[in-house]
């Protein structure tokens, strides 16, 4: 055990702070060796070393032995160094030579303080950098320490950890002294306040709590193959079970809705969709517009991932949602893009489809009718010869144009006779 005041008390400050004893050595010696150089202003070579038995920091002017020497302030001639330490000497070793540091004065002891402050501190960001970096992703439990211009300030062991305002849900209030659970999103090496980033409204807390609380998902046999979140007011699952005998929906739901129902809680009331997940983008999507019941699916274009959804009228707002959320949270965990119709708006779209078409048919027709009528067609005779074949037989008899009056004359009375004889045959009937 050491005995030393000076090592005990560096010891007790690597272990507060959770840094090695080395580091702060490294931080003493490296103050003493600023404070030496402003107080002696050479160009020497100074080297500073603590010396444990003593507890002291001992201060040395390092010189190079050459053969000839250029500059005397930081090199030896090889005869003098052999005069001093004998054949022992050689060429290209460094000799030290002690000085004094006993007038330093106030300044050095203030540069020392603020050298040594600044390596702690660079000591500890360095050590929760290496520490929670590979923990990105991880849910940890802090208790809520302050509040900065809308941030949230958390203690984690021994850490501050930042909850920023738009990592927080807005379903959700603090009060200083709560317990936060929340997912570290990001670790800073370089920066000032704390380091760790925390989320309330990460997708991967969402996909952590459901590891928590459903052991099928903890144990590989059910999977977790996508999460999103509109963080306070509603989320999506997809989920997937290795095992036929499983059923993934009910493992996450629970008896009785009690495993979702803790996660719900810990996220302030959030609903939770928990759908089927599918190889399938016919059926996945299918799954991912409920709670609403689709009538038909179809892929409107392949490559830009756009389908066409079709529900019944009345489920029609709630396969939309508040706002468009429940088709949005849809789109975002299939990753196709969906265009929700009734049957209404569909039949109408059908129907105006049709109509267009046989607005371009009659048009069609129209123009043959008119070609038609520019002309006689082969086989028929002209007016010409007409009225040739008229003027040919200019005495018709009158017998001729009696009996064509009273042809029209019988046609007319069967026109006259024919309602009534629908209606008695709708009477018999």
């Amino acid at each position: 055990m050491t005995t030393n005041p000076l090592m005990q008390h560096i010891e007790a400050i690597a272990k507060e702070k959770g840094i090695e004893p080395q580091v702060i050595i490294t931080a003493l010696e490296d103050a003493m060796l600023t404070a030496s150089r402003k107080h002696y202003k050479s160009t020497e070579n100074l080297r500073t070393r603590l010396n444990p038995e003593t507890g002291q920091i001992e201060l040395f002017a390092v010189k190079h032995i050459v053969q000839s020497v250029e500059n005397p302030s930081v090199e030896i001639s090889l005869d003098e160094a052999q005069a001093l330490y004998g054949d022992e000497a050689e060429i290209d070793m460094e000799i030290e030579f002690p000085k004094s540091t006993e007038g330093l004065g106030r300044i050095a002891a203030q540069t020392v303080k603020q050298v040594i402050s600044q390596k702690v501190r660079e000591a500890e960001r360095d050590n929760v950098y290496e520490e929670y970096n590979q923990r990105i992703g991880e849910v940890v439990t802090g208790t809520i320490k302050r509040f900065e211009t809308g941030d949230i300030v958390a203690e984690i062991g021994r850490v501050e950890a930042s909850l920023p305002r738009k990592e927080q849900s807005r379903a959700e209030n603090y009060n200083v002294g709560d317990r936060v659970r929340a997912v570290i999103k990001a670790v800073n090496r370089n920066v000032k306040g704390p380091q760790i980033v925390l989320s309330r409204t990460d997708p991967a807390l969402l996909i952590k709590l459901f590891e928590q609380e459903v052991p099928e998902i903890y144990d590989g046999t059910v999977m977790i193959r996508g999460a999103v979140r509109e963080a306070g007011d509603r989320a999506k699952v997809a989920v997937y079970s290795r095992e036929r005998d499983v059923d993934p929906v009910g493992a996450c739901v629970g008896m009785k809705g009690t495993r979702v129902q803790a996660i719900i809680r810990e996220l302030r009331g959030e609903k939770i969709d928990i759908v089927e997940w599918s190889e399938d983008p016919l059926s996945f999507v299918t799954n991912a517009i409920s709670p609403a019941k689709v009538q038909r699916v179809s892929v409107v274009d392949d490559q830009d991932r756009i389908m066409e959804v079709i529900v019944e009228d009345k489920q029609l707002s709630l396969a939309i949602g508040k706002k468009g959320q429940n088709v949005r949270l849809a789109a975002k965990l299939t990753g196709w893009k969906i265009d929700i119709k009734s049957e209404e708006e569909k039949r109408r779209e059908v129907e105006a489809q049709f109509e267009g078409l046989e607005l371009g048919g009659s048009g069609d027709a129209g123009s043959q009718d008119a070609s038609s009528e520019g002309g006689p067609s082969e086989g028929e005779p002209s007016d010409e010869s007409t009225d040739g074949a008229q003027a040919a037989a200019p005495d018709q008899t009158d017998e001729a144009v009696d009996a064509a009056a009273d042809t029209d004359a019988a046609e007319a009375a069967a026109d006259a006779d024919a309602p009534e004889q629908a209606h008695k045959t709708a009477n018999a009937e």
